[in-house]
């Protein structure tokens, strides 16, 4: 009897980052049949402020803050590569399980990791649980130049003393004109959209997108953030992990047939 074709079997998707989230996501989708098309659209640069950043890692290293937050896996890198230190007494909250196991792989404890939704707004969702409602904490949030200030904000109207520091800029990567061709000749059967910077260098660079390519977005703020910039969705990934957005693939793949 023939083994049960995969459910991407010809299916080719372009994933738009790299370095190891790029090559977990790449074996991921032959596992389930699909060609990747790994291009890095975003990469990641220091800081335009590093004195601020350097000061903000002293008065941690200091014991000045109760709390840290980290939400992403970059935000770890740059914690390695300034050889942060983190007292026993101040408390680190990761947003989701991608940064969490970022911060245990580099060596840091993980105190709080959003149980249903990972995102910023889970995170303040089961803060004062966690803190069991001690108001004002000292808080240290480490972000994105470019990123939102749910979280910074969020601590602050519940009466915390948030000191909120850009930890790392996110940029554009020009894609190759090859990629560029094979997107607009419809080649690509799917786009992964992993963020609001990644939806943005997904409609400069490769939009309009073809109606016959899948763009499956990670999230519902991720997808808010898509049309945003003008990146038409298809797709939302049920759970914000790389796992649920090829599921999310595969369920569009298996309705097409």
């Amino acid at each position: 009897m023939a083994a049960a074709q995969k459910p991407l079997t010809g299916w080719r998707v372009l994933v738009p980052r790299g370095g190891p989230w790029g090559d977990t996501v790449a074996a991921d989708l032959r596992a389930v049949g699909a060609t990747p098309v790994v291009a890095p659209m975003i990469n990641f640069a220091p800081t335009d402020d590093a004195p601020a950043l350097e000061a903000a890692l002293s008065r941690l290293a200091n014991a000045e803050f109760d709390w840290l937050t980290v939400t992403s896996a970059t935000t770890v890198d740059v914690l390695s590569a300034w050889r942060a230190s983190v007292p026993a007494s101040t408390r680190i909250a990761a947003v989701g399980e991608t940064t969490a196991a970022a911060l245990v792989a580099a060596g840091y404890k993980v105190d709080l990791v959003p149980s249903e939704d990972n995102s910023a707004r889970g995170l303040l969702a089961e803060w004062e649980a966690a803190t069991k409602g001690v108001v004002p904490l000292r808080v240290l949030t480490l972000r994105s130049e470019i990123a939102k200030p749910l979280l910074t904000e969020g601590l602050k109207r519940i009466g915390h003393e948030v000191s909120s520091v850009v930890a790392y800029r996110t940029v554009g990567v020009p894609v190759a004109e090859k990629v560029v061709d094979d997107v607009a000749s419809g080649r690509v059967n799917a786009i992964l959209v992993t963020s609001g910077s990644v939806a943005e260098q997904v409609q400069q660079q490769l939009g309009p997108i073809p109606d016959g390519t899948v763009v499956a977005a990670i999230g519902p703020r991720t997808a808010k953030d898509a049309r945003a910039v003008g990146l038409r969705v298809d797709v939302i990934a049920d759970e914000r992990s790389a796992e649920s957005l090829i599921d999310a693939v595969v369920r569009v793949a298996s309705a097409g047939e």
